[in-house]
Formats: C-alpha cells, sequence, structure tokens
C-alpha cells in the first residue's frame, strides 16, 4: 500500500454548517517521522526528531488552511485548567483553551484521551481541551463551557465533537479509577476481569449537564486502539506518536 503524503484528516460533520469555524483531528497518516512515532506525529514530546514534527505540524495545519504560527497550544498535565487565547503560542500547565480571535487555531493532543472541539458560532467562540479520564473526572469539559460562557457563548448555541479515544473494550481499569465514575460510564462484561470505562460518554454526560442539546454533540465512534489509523500511548506501551485536534475561527 503506498504511504499517503498529505495528512488523513478527520473533519467533525457537527461544525460543516457553522459559517467560518474550522476544525480537524489528524489520524497517523500523511507525515514524515519514522517508526514508530510513524507518520503523522504531531507531539514534540514524544522523543521524535523535532524536525519531523515540525514538518507533519506543517502539513496538517496546512491541510486547515491555517500556518504553523497560528496554532495555539497548552502544556497538558490531565488538570482542569482552562485558558483564553488571544495570540498564538505554548501556555504550561493547561488542559482547555478558549478564543473570540479569528485566525487563531486552537491544538489539543492526545493518544488515548478525548480531544473535545466546541463552537458556538453566533457568538463568535471556540475551544478546545484534553480530556483523559483524570480531567474528566476533574471536570474539564464543564470548566471549558464555563470558559466559553464568560466570553458570550451560550451552551444551547454550542456544538461539540468528541475525538476517537480509548474505546470502553479496551479501557480496562482498576477498582481505585472505576469508583471515581458515575456508574453509567462503569461497565462489566462476561469474561472481563476488571471494570471498563466508557470515556467518550461520561464526557458527552458533562457537556449534556451544561446544557448543550444532544442533537449538537458529535462522537467519534472509534477506538484509539485500532493502531492501523491512530496512536495509542496504551496499545503502543508508551512510546508513539500524538494526534491533534484543532478549532478556530477563520481570518
Amino acid at each position: 500500500m503506498e504511504t499517503p503524503t498529505t495528512p488523513a484528516l478527520i473533519r467533525p460533520s457537527i461544525f460543516a454548517d457553522l459559517p467560518g469555524v474550522i476544525a480537524g483531528f489528524s489520524t497517523r497518516a500523511g507525515g514524515v517521522s519514522k517508526s514508530p512515532f510513524d507518520t503523522l506525529n504531531l507531539g514534540f514530546s514524544t522523543g521524535d526528531d523535532e524536525a519531523a514534527v515540525q514538518e507533519n505540524r506543517r502539513r496538517f495545519l496546512a491541510a486547515l488552511g491555517f500556518a504553523p504560527e497560528h496554532l495555539a497550544t497548552v502544556g497538558q498535565v490531565h488538570g482542569v485548567d482552562v485558558a483564553t487565547r488571544t495570540e498564538p503560542g505554548h501556555v504550561e500547565r493547561t488542559d482547555g483553551h478558549v478564543t473570540d480571535r479569528r485566525g487563531l487555531a486552537l491544538g489539543i493532543l492526545v493518544a488515548d484521551c478525548g480531544a473535545v472541539l466546541l463552537a458556538d458560532a453566533e457568538a463568535g467562540v471556540v475551544a478546545a481541551c484534553h480530556a483523559g479520564w483524570r480531567g474528566t473526572v476533574g471536570g474539564i469539559p464543564i470548566m471549558t463551557v464555563e470558559a466559553m460562557r464568560k466570553l458570550g457563548a451560550e451552551p444551547e448555541r454550542m456544538r461539540a465533537w468528541v475525538s476517537p479515544c480509548i474505546g470502553p473494550d479496551d479501557f480496562e481499569v482498576g477498582a481505585e479509577v472505576a469508583q471515581q465514575f458515575d456508574d453509567a460510564q462503569v461497565l462489566h462484561r462476561d469474561g472481563w476481569a476488571k471494570s471498563h470505562i466508557d470515556l467518550s460518554g461520561a464526557i458527552v454526560t458533562q457537556l449534556l449537564k451544561m446544557g448543550l442539546d444532544e442533537a449538537h454533540i458529535e462522537v467519534e465512534a472509534c477506538s484509539t486502539f485500532d493502531t492501523e489509523r491512530f496512536f495509542s500511548y496504551r496499545a503502543d506501551g508508551g512510546t508513539t506518536g500524538r494526534m491533534m485536534g484543532v478549532i478556530g475561527l477563520a481570518s
């Protein structure tokens, strides 16, 4: 099979009819990184060659209509802090960010966790957050919606997209993790030695509690354990690349 030379993107359909909203999510195809980061690794913290990551980011952002200098990133720590961004660059120790500035691309890196992208097109506000199990238990989706409201967005107008993340069939956890989730997100099945968690379901539950319309929430229902398409920290034993979810307002 021929290796793609351009990024193979997922473009969330939930935003397709929103004027001026640009959103996308990378897969692992269409970059220049070598194994075990092959090929579209977008994370600098992985141990990959920095020049390769820079080229991968350039390709990915160009496919969405952004230049690398438009990108805003956060130093994700599985927390609940959300930054309001007015310019590109990097902010440390933050897991979500929001903006009402046009031409700014909000990026979130993941490799099993969920990247949650949100938009209120009428208010001209977009957001992105990193929702792993710790951040989700802490309420990062809730905090991100609250940060959007501070910029004039309203939950009933918001649309949200939850990226591919580790699926419930693959997300086995110990009792100390399972007890931190609502019963509805803790799954049991004959043949499973331990509980499993529905991470995307937990994220959606928080968005619904904040007043988003269920019809305005889209979940990409595939697991990152599909390592032909995605990077998976758990499936790949901790040495792997990162995907990126991006959302922004067109200039």
